[in-house]
């Protein structure tokens, strides 16, 4: 059972919820294939991870391959999955719609917990969180139908995205047990950007030629959505369960839906604000119920 996260956890979670909150809107913006940003997104997060991992934690690289190192490699393979599908689900569609259908990652989280009969799995309380956190979101961001074939492709590659993000957080939430958040991280992204720079060869897929505005979007997702974003919720792995982390990224829904606002001009309908309120109290119920389960007070499903 893990100990009650303390402040350094709960800080890292906000500052997670922030950066990778920017993420959509700059996928949005940037000029270049979708698949090309993700390679360069993990590619550079990557090598920025390098000179630690082959200084300070050099001794726990070299135990990788018996101490979790497969971990962190399924971890990779499902962020590849990720990011593969829903990029391109964010440039095909708006920013809203492709946040609001990859949130459905806890949703596949529980799913997940329950069919491995993992001691984190939801509690009834969690299960009605998830339920609600998911019907806020739909809600507030007025999830598409499909209105054309373009539409209903980014909604699919969208949904895509959530289930690998939960098969994602599965694998990274093992791999941090034993492993610290800088090698496991390092390890994680480098396996997600040799697939990625694989899979844009096959494809024929540009990695250069871009404006500035571009690479500037591209340096600014490695440094807020991924150091800052993917790498803080690693961490906080460690002290929080994997369904909860998945829940409290809902909240970049709204973040995204705000900077898509304020910067491309995608203004929120008035009518989404009943859905953040029940967004939230989603989030609040679900981290409410999983502290009822640590103390005994409720069977999981």
């Amino acid at each position: 059972m893990r100990s009650t996260p303390g402040l350094l956890t709960v800080a890292a979670l906000v500052v997670a919820v922030l950066a990778v909150s920017s993420s959509a809107p700059l996928i949005a913006f940037a000029a270049a294939p979708a698949v090309a940003v993700a390679f360069w997104r993990n590619g550079l997060a990557f090598a920025a991870l390098t000179p630690i991992s082959a200084g300070p934690r050099r001794a726990e690289v070299r135990t990788l391959p018996a101490n979790g190192g497969l971990s962190c490699v399924l971890a990779g393979v499902a962020l590849a999955a990720h990011f593969a599908t829903w990029m391109p689900s964010v440039q095909l569609g708006s920013v809203a719609t492709a946040t609001a259908l990859v949130a459905t990652q806890p949703v596949w989280q529980g799913v997940l917990a329950a069919a491995l009969r993992s001691p984190d799995r939801p509690t009834r309380t969690g299960w009605l969180g998830i339920a609600l956190a998911v019907v806020g979101v739909a809600w507030a961001t007025g999830v598409d139908a499909g209105v054309s074939g373009r539409a209903v492709l980014a909604d699919v590659l969208a949904v895509l995205g959530g289930m690998a993000a939960a098969v994602y957080t599965l694998f990274g939430e093992r791999a941090r047990v034993r492993i610290s958040t800088t090698t496991y991280t390092w390890a994680c992204y480098g396996t997600c950007a040799v697939l990625l720079l694989i899979g844009c060869l096959i494809a024929g897929v540009p990695l250069a030629g871009y404006d500035n505005q571009t690479w500037a979007a591209i340096l600014a997702l490695v440094v807020g959505a991924q150091l800052l974003g993917h790498s803080m919720f690693n961490y906080a792995l460690e002290k929080v369960p994997a369904t909860t982390v998945s829940v409290l990224i809902l909240l970049e829904v709204p973040g995204a839906a705000t900077l898509a606002w304020l910067w491309l001009g995608q203004q929120p309908r008035l009518s989404a604000l009943p859905g953040l309120a029940v967004l939230v109290a989603g989030v609040a119920i679900v981290i409410l119920g999983g502290k009822t389960r640590a103390l005994g007070d409720a069977d999981p499903l």
